[in-house]
């Protein structure tokens, strides 16, 4: 199985393009104001309008409403919603049946947290994936850091890989994690929410080469 990729934290036209024209399954706008990738509905807009079909664009918010949610949804094409935030599993379906969206969780993986039982819970409530990110006690996602992916759990459900991915670590985190898909954000920047398209074109080598040998 090929092993899929998001950009994540796109704020550029061109960083769009070059994500792509590179290969990418799907790119990240992050709806999160604290957060320096974070990107107006009005930039998304403009951003989503150089998506092609068959590229997912995917929503990242945090402990967002489904008003706000909506907000957005009106302007911006959205896919799928990535809740990367404090969000229950029946806060997760709520907002995502009354806005009419697949939606997964993001998961920081936290060293008391039984990562099954919690996987689970949000694969019952609808999930149609579920992220696995680095924990950072500040920070929601784009930390740079990355968890024991020896740890990382085979289960029923498509599982994605975040946190610390790199152009040189991508290839040997897929042979250690067989994630069904890779979400990277700082790995490729030359700055926060400054995309490099050499970076982008090295990442999506490194799955390549990853997914060939799984």
């Amino acid at each position: 199985m090929r092993t899929r990729a998001k950009i994540c934290g796109i704020t550029r036209p061109e960083d769009v393009k070059s994500a792509v024209d590179l290969g990418a399954d799907a790119i990240g706008l992050v709806f999160f104001e604290p957060s320096p990738r974070h990107v107006s509905i009005q930039l998304a807009k403009v951003l989503a309008q150089h998506v092609p079909a068959y590229v997912s664009i995917v929503g990242l918010f945090v402990n967002a409403t489904s008003a706000e949610i909506a907000q957005v949804l009106d302007q911006v094409p959205l896919d799928i919603l990535q809740f990367h935030g404090d969000e229950t599993p029946e806060q997760c379906q709520a907002i995502a049946q009354q806005n009419k969206r697949r939606w997964y969780k993001a998961i920081q993986v936290k060293p008391e947290l039984d990562v099954i039982k919690t996987i689970k819970s949000y694969q019952d409530a609808g999930a149609s994936a579920v992220l696995l990110d680095a924990w950072h006690p500040e920070l929601k996602g784009g930390t740079g850091h990355q968890f024991d992916w020896s740890q990382f759990p085979k289960l029923d459900i498509p599982l994605i890989l975040a946190g610390g991915l790199k152009p040189d670590n991508v290839e040997d985190a897929i042979k250690t994690t067989q994630a069904f898909a890779v979400d990277v954000s700082g790995g490729v920047e030359s700055a926060k929410g400054i995309k490099d398209q050499q970076l982008i074109e090295h990442f999506m080598q490194g799955v390549q080469r990853g997914s060939a040998n799984c």
